[in-house]
């Protein structure tokens, strides 16, 4: 069976754990890395033993000859980096949120259908063994029909929050219940509901953003409703980060690495019946705990690895990518103009700076791309609206 090239694009964080589970996967070959710090290219390629290292992709691409190009970069590269792989007929597999813009989205994907390639992008939780646990579980009917989905982020503030880990639970929840065909959000900042003037650029390249509370309501396929709770805690809390599955007949939890069923569908203090049973993941063949990988990254390359052979989309595609983008966006417009927005939208315009354009505002003033620094200059802005 074909064994499938791979070089990494970006050997940071994201691209240390990508290289690890191509690296491990026993259909992959991670033949090159490049990137522009010679020092991130010196770590991994030592530590993962390859040779073929480089500062110029095009050049990788013409020496190494992949079938994927992963693209672990900043989401403001996305675009650029994603379009320029693509035009050189090479499947990509991109970090998320795929683009900043459902404009660039819609690019991309219409570029790699043009070019007869394959778009994967970096949902690793949605392939993992938990997910893939309650899906199982979802199938063989062990809820009944799902009906609620609830999921939370980790309480960053909440517009990052949204374009950073909750594109993660947003995919996780279009794998259980469909598509997301509206959404209608509360979005606060300082206490109210946000104005043009509180649109800002996001921390780490992620496009423009607004509000520090994110309450969204989606409606999905299949006639199920869900919740997506984006809340500003003082401090980030991890634990935070689950989502919950509400069937007729049952529920399921979710946290990375863990799921869990409970087989009456209400919770009830004192009932016998009322106790979670863990769920056992539901892992590839191939895969060894005892690796360098990550279970769910590796879970994401083996599905990759079987969407080429068989000829179908993963399944985290660009298709998916986009509509998790789509919902992002219809949040943000929703909060922005108060009322329900309907997917996919018409208008793939930016809904934030469409939104301060028709106040007579142009682009917000830059902020830094750190998350720390960028949130001490937020609280800066806020401390002196409030006194304003």
């Amino acid at each position: 069976m074909k064994v499938y090239r791979v070089a990494i694009l970006g050997c940071r964080g994201r691209g240390t754990a990508a290289a690890r589970a191509y690296f491990q996967h026993p259909r992959t070959d991670l033949v090159a890395l490049c990137d522009l710090l010679p020092e991130r290219l010196q770590t991994l390629g030592d530590e993962l033993g390859v040779a073929a290292r480089y500062s110029d992709y095009n050049e990788m691409i013409s020496k190494e000859a992949p079938d994927i190009v992963v693209i672990p970069t900043g989401t403001e590269f996305h675009y650029d980096l994603s379009m320029g792989v693509l035009d050189r007929g090479v499947n990509i597999d991109v970090e998320k949120p795929m683009c900043t813009t459902l404009a660039e989205a819609d690019e991309v994907v219409a570029r790699a259908q043009e070019r007869g390639v394959q778009i994967a992008v970096h949902h690793q939780g949605r392939a993992g063994g938990a997910m893939r646990a309650l899906k199982k579980a979802v199938s063989e009917g062990r809820i009944g029909e799902v009906r609620y989905l609830q999921g939370s982020g980790k309480g960053y503030y909440a517009g990052y929050g949204l374009m950073n880990i909750g594109t993660h639970m947003l995919n996780n929840m279009i794998g259980i219940a469909g598509h997301c065909r509206s959404v209608t959000a509360s979005v606060l900042t300082g206490g109210q509901r946000i104005t043009p003037e509180d649109v800002i650029p996001a921390a780490g390249g992620m496009g423009y953003v607004a509000g520090e509370r994110m309450t969204a309501t989606l409606e999905f396929d299949h006639n199920a409703s869900g919740v997506l709770l984006q809340h500003r805690f003082p401090k980030v809390d991890s634990t935070a980060y689950c989502l919950e599955v509400f069937g007729t007949e049952g529920r399921l939890f979710w946290r990375t690495g863990g799921a869990s069923f409970l087989p009456v569908p209400h919770d009830e203090p004192g009932n016998p019946d009322c106790q979670w049973e863990p769920l056992e993941l539901v892992l590839p063949a191939s895969y060894d705990p005892s690796g360098p990988a990550s279970e769910a990254d590796y879970g994401y390359t083996d599905d990759y690895v079987e969407a080429l052979d068989q000829g179908r989309q993963h399944e985290c595609s660009g298709l998916e990518g986009r509509h998790v983008l789509e919902i992002m966006m219809g949040i943000l417009e929703s909060g922005a103009y108060g009322r329900r927005v309907d997917l996919p939208q018409a208008d793939r315009s930016h809904p934030l700076l469409r939104w301060r354009e028709e106040a007579g505002l142009g682009l917000p003033d830059p902020m830094p791309r750190v998350y720390g620094e960028w949130l001490e200059a937020e609280d800066l802005r806020l401390s002196r609206r409030a006194k304003a």
